[in-house]
């Protein structure tokens, strides 16, 4: 059994979670299109409540979808949430926390010094591509990859195509031809594979053209295609003539007041518009599950001394374990399945797509695998917007510093959800049910149910291993 490759490994099934297959799987393979924009706030479209933006494409998807009020990334920034989609595994099990970058190198000099992660998602670990693979899909990657060096591009975690995806998080520009230095401590930065464009020509633009172009030349093969869309990530650079429209918007009293932040929200529905209409043309709409989500809660921070979004009426944003910057968008559309215009208020992940994904295709993945998959298939809801996943927790473990935290660890249970904090070891508790915005603690207040939850998030931490962050001893103060 040692001397099995992975891809042997996927055959097997022997001893490990078979996920049943459904009906519509036996009579033709689905075909799936996952949008993961980058940095898009819960409330940054229309349909959760934008009040500047003007997305009438992700709306009128949103209408012929499943809409999840309470859907979550597996962590408040990107790399980790990327690899519990890819895996299904917790971020903190994986011990990928922090994106690629920041993974070897933490800082030495706050009160906690945060531990050494892995930058790069191992070979190990059986992807959602490979699974779709092995099985005959056409799996393509297309923009933001940011899961480690170029040993672990996506060629080499069971994507047939990789257009744009490298280990950086994101691009110097979002303009031809896509390089430069102006922004990341200057560091030189290019978007690959996209040759051939014209000055003025957009990212988010290009990359829809190559989504098209792989969806039209799929023939009949059926295809995983995974967008990952740079946008809505900082440089906040929107095309001229949308920035001008949107300032011509403003108004006082708005949330969002960011008019370039709006024109790349605008771009992105535009061509969440052409790739829908790309699969109509093709007549396989009716055969292709579309995911639209985020990986992360919006960037509540500043850029070009601009505050960049607001997630109101969550609480904080990106880099926070308060719902602003785990919370995400989520619309889920399986024609046949979900009902259209449905809404969904139980708590689902990120790590969630990946056993979904293989019930949808009827596919049982890797036994060896599949045992250490944290995530749960969401057919019950998909196929129930009322019903309830056999799972009362979900947890969180950030161990890093970000602008809108120290290193912190949560869990939701149902309508409660604890914070615990590293630095101090201090704890706060919210019932979300009747305080959204977190704003009233009450781990004074209820100390046995904040006793409860805290023994249950330090029982999870210790079951998958999680990286802990140090006492600095050079700090001031410290003994």
């Amino acid at each position: 059994m040692n001397h099995l490759t992975r891809r042997e490994l996927l055959g097997l099934v022997a001893g490990g979670v078979a996920w049943a297959r459904p009906a519509q799987a036996q009579k033709r393979r689905l075909n799936f299109v996952f949008l993961l924009v980058d940095d898009l706030g819960w409330a940054d479209t229309g349909v959760y409540g934008a009040d500047l933006h003007e997305t009438p494409n992700i709306d009128r998807l949103a209408r012929e979808s499943m809409k999840f009020t309470q859907a979550y990334a597996a962590a408040p920034v990107c790399t980790p949430t990327r690899a519990s989609i890819m895996t299904g595994k917790y971020p903190a099990r994986l011990g990928m926390t922090i994106w690629h970058e920041a993974s070897a190198n933490p800082p030495q000099n706050r009160k906690v010094i945060p531990p050494v992660v892995r930058g790069s998602l191992p070979h190990e670990e059986v992807t959602i591509a490979e699974v779709l693979h092995e099985a005959g899909y056409l799996t393509a990657h297309v923009g933001k990859w940011h899961l480690g060096t170029a040993g672990y591009y996506p060629e080499t975690q069971g994507f047939d195509i990789n257009i744009g995806g490298t280990f950086w998080g994101a691009p110097q520009t979002f303009f031809y031809p896509y390089r430069g230095t102006k922004h990341f401590g200057g560091e030189p930065r290019y978007v690959p594979h996209l040759e051939w464009g014209k000055p003025g020509e957009y990212l988010t633009d290009r990359l829809t053209d190559e989504v098209v172009r792989i969806v039209e030349k799929a023939g009949e093969r059926p295809f995983f295609l995974h967008l990952g869309y740079h946008t809505v990530h900082t440089p906040i650079e929107g095309k001229p003539e949308l920035v001008e429209r949107y300032r011509k918007k403003l108004r006082p009293g708005l949330r969002h007041q960011n008019a370039a932040y709006a024109a790349m929200v605008h771009s992105l529905d535009e061509s969440v518009g052409r790739i829908l209409g790309a699969l109509q043309q093709r007549g396989i709409a009716d055969n292709t599950v579309v995911i639209f989500t985020s990986d992360n809660g919006g960037y509540i921070n500043e850029f070009d001394k601009q505050t960049v979004t607001s997630n109101s009426p969550l609480r904080s944003g990106k880099g926070s374990l308060y719902e602003g910057g785990v919370r995400v968008p989520l619309l889920v559309k399986w024609p046949g399945v979900t009902q259209a215009g449905s809404i969904c208020e139980e708590p689902v992940a990120s790590i969630d797509f990946y056993p979904t994904m293989l019930e949808m295709a009827g596919l049982r993945g890797d036994a060896r695998h599949n045992a250490e998959v944290d995530g749960i298939s969401l057919l019950p809801v998909l196929q129930n917007p009322k019903g309830r996943l056999s799972r009362e927790e979900i947890y969180f473990h950030y161990p890093h510093y970000y602008a809108t935290t120290t290193p912190v660890s949560a869990v939701r249970a149902r309508d409660w959800k604890l914070l615990e904090y590293h630095e101090d070891n201090r704890v706060e508790l919210y019932n979300l049910a009747s305080d959204l915005a977190e704003a009233h603690d009450l781990a004074s207040k209820a100390p046995q149910k904040a006793k409860e939850l805290r023994e249950k998030l330090d029982g999870w931490r210790r079951s998958i291993k999680a990286q802990m962050p140090a006492p600095n001893p050079k700090y001031p103060g410290a003994r």
